[in-house]
């Protein structure tokens, strides 16, 4: 099984994504929970967000935190046209079409129809791993 670093950390202060690290292991995406945590001044919060994407991903992978520490990935590739979702207001948007899908995946405006392609997630207390990728 190889072990490859797929991506470093990076803000994108202009969109205000966090593109998180990960390590690809055999078709499985690990991420640290810390990625998750984000130190401003003296306090220490919590992201809901993170997204990963690596050379080989066309698109990327948003990764949403649930308030009872649940994790939920999604493609961001719209079912519509296939545009690249953008995230904003704790959902998933479509810059060319405006739909628009929850943290699950489901669609909530249209004109998409199907639902986001989501992945498996397991956890434990370290990291996330997302299966199918």
């Amino acid at each position: 099984m190889a072990v490859l670093p797929a991506s470093s950390a990076l803000l994108s202060s202009c969109t205000g994504l966090y593109y998180g690290s990960f390590v690809e292991e055999g078709g499985v995406l690990r991420v640290s929970k810390g990625e998750f945590q984000q130190v401003k001044g003296e306090k220490q919060i919590e992201r809901d967000f993170v997204v990963i994407r690596g050379d080989s991903m066309r698109y990327p992978i948003g990764i949403f935190k649930t308030p009872n520490n649940h994790y939920m990935a999604n493609l961001m590739q719209c079912t519509h046209k296939g545009c690249e979702l953008s995230i904003g207001g704790g959902i998933f948007n479509c810059p060319c079409h405006g739909s628009e899908f929850d943290p699950s995946g489901r669609v909530l405006e249209g004109p998409a129809e199907e639902n986001l392609k989501s992945f498996e997630i397991t956890a434990d207390n370290e990291n996330i791993y997302v299966h199918g990728s």
